[in-house]
């Protein structure tokens, strides 16, 4: 019998065969509070307090903004389903078909969309869906540029789970991959990209 099993024999024999699980409460809130009017207003502030740059722009600006992003990059790696013409001539761009570790690791940025944010937490989370390719791509490379459109910016994490399927591989971004010593010394970069820049796409009369 392993230490497991043991343990959990003990348990079995500590309730007792006619053990009832309690009731718990579940009493969670659903919309945060002040939802709605300013919901683009609060996920670029949140966004800005992790030290992430914000470009906020319209369907007509999303390549010169995206191009702000990736300034001084030269290589760039792109999931196969993003519209190509986000990326400008002047890069380098290079079409994900399973490049290895070492292969993400010479490029200078990566390009994706985004299945849905979250304004009360500064979260973008990415799917693996065509426009943002596989988890690997927007973690090697250095710098990340993430084009939210501000119709998939929700409230909060509950209305956000409404949105995702939990089939599919899910990446949680909320800012530059950062971390903290034991004297809380902030270092960046180390479990991914250096910076993020989030590039929110605004129709012309607002959300």
């Amino acid at each position: 019998m392993s230490a497991k099993d043991e343990i959990l024999r003990r348990v079995r024999d500590a309730v007792g065969p006619d053990a009832v699980a309690p009731d718990v409460p579940r009493e969670y809130r659903g919309v945060s509070p002040g939802a709605g009017g300013r919901r683009v207003e609060r996920f670029v502030q949140r966004v800005e307090d992790y030290r992430a740059v914000v470009h906020r722009t319209d369907e007509a600006g999303i390549t010169a903004a995206v191009a702000a992003g990736l300034a001084g990059a030269t290589r760039v790696v792109l999931p196969a389903g993003l519209d190509r013409s986000w990326v400008p001539d002047s890069c380098d761009a290079v079409v994900d078909r399973d490049l290895s570790p070492s292969e993400l690791d010479a490029v200078d940025a990566v390009v994706t969309a985004s299945t849905v944010s979250i304004a009360e937490t500064g979260t973008i989370v990415l799917d693996g869906a065509p426009d943002q390719g596989r988890r690997a791509i927007t973690l090697v490379p250095d710098r990340h540029v993430c084009i939210v459109r501000a119709n998939q910016i929700v409230d909060d994490v509950p209305s956000a789970l409404a949105r995702l399927d939990p089939a599919r591989p899910q990446t949680w971004i909320s800012g530059p991959s950062a971390t903290s010593d034991i004297e809380l010394n902030r270092v960046e970069g180390v479990h991914g990209p250096r910076s993020l820049v989030v590039v929110v796409v605004e129709s012309r009369s607002g959300e």
